[in-house]
């Protein structure tokens, strides 16, 4: 603005000294404008405290005004002051810096247009665009200010919605937990009492069979208890994980020795890499789940696992020769009936970016679970 109406204005200025006091507006207006721009972070604070800052620039651009004339560009984009106004300081500001410049101008019009005989409508033109900007610029900065207090409050909303989430998850995450190591290990402490209450119940006890049911209640309590303490461990931090593959086969033989299924386990394809303690710990969780349902339900001979990497993903299968699942089993029956043990396979599996599916495979009965996880590039 000060570049296209210096040359307009030093033209029109008189010899001398309106020449060097027009000179002086341009450079003041100029460095002034230069350093609120170059530091408008330091500096647009400080003017949205202090208009009269904006007051002081906006009359000396009207120094440059009145040497350059009413009907050079200066003329008209002086009408952007109003418009800044309103955006700076709302409507009042808008009403005040709009007045101003319209006088600034009528000012303008009456001393350099006396003897033209300017008509009403030209020199009302452009007071009536100060008046026009002015209340765009109030109505702009209560647009700007409802979209901020929209967002403010949609960022709310979206961080209340991710805490419900995270502690859904977390809830989620621990009936899991649980259903796979407390809950069950709890039930079997439930029927090795019964069984215990039973043998005590006889008319004749055996003491040999009452010690070794009373040894099995307590075992059973103890690793209730272990569970236990694992669990809040995992809450509270993350343990280190020793690699899958050998933690896999201890699990298996495990579980052979208390069962007495026999686990065959293979490896294929690539080493597998080094996993996050999360990953690995779903990983055994879901193989954990998986052999329990081929021991207590599929009346399965014989269990074989697969495990390995191929393809850019880790995949874990586990084969059981027993009867398979029913045609008509679903998730949401599964729900229905209580059983919630597939259920939280699917989503131990989702939890960790792993996909599930269930079903004979390619094998001519029993059940494959297959656990096929992306691995990172």
């Amino acid at each position: 603005m000060i570049v296209l109406a210096a040359p307009a204005a030093l033209l029109n200025a008189a010899p001398g000294l309106g020449a060097r006091l027009v000179g002086a507006a341009v450079v003041i207006t100029f460095m002034v404008s230069y350093v609120l721009f170059r530091d408008w972070g330091r500096f647009g604070p400080l003017l949205l405290r202090h208009p009269s800052l904006l007051a002081a620039d906006t009359l000396f651009g009207s120094l440059l005004l009145v040497s350059a004339g009413p009907d050079t560009t200066l003329a008209y984009v002086s009408v952007c002051t109003p418009l800044l106004a309103g955006l700076l300081y709302g409507w009042r500001g808008a009403a005040f810096f709009a007045s101003l410049q319209s006088l600034i101008l009528l000012l303008v019009h009456a001393t350099l247009d006396a003897g033209r005989h300017t008509g009403l409508a030209e020199t009302l033109l452009l007071p009536g665009l100060c008046v026009i900007t002015g209340a765009m610029g109030s109505t702009l900065r209560n647009l700007m200010l409802r979209l901020g207090t929209a967002t403010h409050a949609l960022t709310a909303v979206r961080a209340r919605l991710a805490a419900a989430e995270a502690v859904q998850s977390e809830r989620a995450r621990l009936a899991r937990e649980m259903h796979d190591s407390l809950a069950k290990t709890l039930h079997g402490v439930a029927l090795a009492s019964d069984a215990l209450a039973v043998t005590a119940s006889a008319a004749t006890p055996d003491p040999a069979r009452l010690r070794q049911e009373a040894e099995l209640v307590a075992r059973s309590a103890r690793r209730a208890a272990a569970e236990s303490r694992a669990l809040l461990t995992d809450l509270r931090e993350e343990a280190p994980q020793a690699p899958l593959w050998p933690q896999l086969n201890l699990q298996a033989a495990e579980f052979t020795t208390r069962t007495g299924l026999p686990v065959i386990c293979h490896r294929t394809g690539d080493p597998p890499p080094s996993l996050p303690p999360a990953t690995t710990r779903a990983l055994l969780a879901l193989t954990a789940e998986a052999l329990d349902n081929a021991h207590r339900h599929a009346n399965a001979t014989r269990v074989v696992l697969t495990f390995g990497a191929q393809d850019g993903h880790l995949r874990l299968s586990v084969h059981d020769d027993g009867k398979g699942l029913p045609a008509d089993v679903t998730l949401q029956t599964l729900r229905a009936e209580g059983h919630f043990g597939l259920l939280g396979m699917v989503e131990r599996a989702a939890s960790v970016g792993a996909r599930i599916r269930t079903g004979r495979g390619e094998h001519a009965s029993g059940t494959e679970i297959v656990v096929e996880l992306p691995l990172p590039d």
